[in-house]
């Protein structure tokens, strides 16, 4: 399952509900104010480096560069659209708004 998260992590507990469901290993993507979550620095940036320990998390290049976040938690992957469709192509999608 490709879980996507699309709230950032100060407003919402997305992020937090796809992990507590999420089977080890399922990608996850982060994506419009989701990728807030990876900002070095943030209140968050302890929970999501524990996160990457079990699943691999993608960020939305075109949503980074529109809210002008250049640097990420070590880890991260950053993917543009192309990524993006590869990942529904290869997952089923769980969303989470």
């Amino acid at each position: 399952m490709l879980h996507t998260v699309n709230k950032s992590p100060t407003s919402s507990g997305s992020l937090w509900s796809a992990l507590r469901v999420a089977a080890p290993g399922s990608p996850i993507l982060l994506l419009e104010d989701g990728v807030y979550a990876a900002r070095p620095g943030s209140r968050s940036e302890e929970r999501v480096l524990s996160v990457l320990r079990s699943h691999p998390l993608y960020a939305l290049a075109p949503d980074l560069q529109a809210r002008g976040i250049d640097r990420l938690i070590p880890g991260i992957r950053v993917i543009g659209y192309e990524g993006f469709v590869e990942l529904v192509e290869q997952h089923p999608v769980v969303p989470w708004i």
